[in-house]
């Protein structure tokens, strides 16, 4: 069929083309996307962490606070 109408193969050769392009094109998208999820994913763990270590910091502190609050007798009846 190609022998018949030689612009059908070369249409198709030149469709072909482009799709690979394309394809190349979103290969490239895809790589730079899974990288910015993988930073964002990092990022967010970091952030995580960061919280856990303020509550861990925090948790003396409200337990001194306790002590003082009771000392002065601050601590109201409701």
């Amino acid at each position: 069929m190609a022998e018949e109408h030689p612009a059908i193969g070369d249409l198709t050769y030149e469709l072909l083309k482009k799709m690979s392009a394309q394809v190349h094109e979103l290969r490239l998208d895809m790589l730079d996307l899974k990288i910015r999820v993988t930073a964002t994913e990092e990022h967010l763990g970091t952030l995580v962490m960061s919280n856990a270590g303020i509550g861990t910091r925090l948790d003396p502190i409200e337990e001194r606070l306790s002590r003082v609050e009771r000392r002065l007798e601050l601590t109201g009846s409701k």
